[in-house]
This record gives structure tokens, sequence and C-alpha cells, in this order.
């Protein structure tokens, strides 16, 4: 999908030589991949402690049944 967008030449520049990458459109998905992933690692932190932890719970004995 073509999209038209202004952006800082300067911050652009520098990403692309940061990032090591030969081409804007490289560093502006590398870019964008990040700040995915940093903002999904947010929402599990955010889960700490809301999550009841079952400290009985076996995982190993959980995959010997699924090697079965």
């Amino acid at each position: 999908m073509a999209t038209n967008l202004a952006l800082d030449d300067e911050l652009i520049n520098e990403a692309r030589l940061i990032g090591g990458h030969k081409s804007k459109k490289a560093a502006v998905t590398a870019a964008l991949e990040e700040y995915i992933q940093r903002h999904k690692q947010l929402e599990v932190i955010r889960l700490f402690g809301k999550i009841d932890f079952a400290p009985a719970y076996n995982y190993k004995a959980e995959r010997s049944l699924r090697k079965q």
C-alpha cells in the first residue's frame, strides 16, 4: 500500500545510519516493528499482578502428557 508521509529527513537519515538500513523504507519499517514490539511488551508488563498464579501447577507434567 503506497502512503505519502511528511517525515523529518534528518531523523530518517540518522535512523538509516544507526540501523545500517539501505533505504528510508527499511528504516521506517524497522522502526514500526520495534514500536509494535515495545508496546506489546508493555501490555505484558501491565498484566503482572493481575493473573492468578497456581503454585501447584506442574508444567513439566503437562509437557510429558503432550509427548504421548
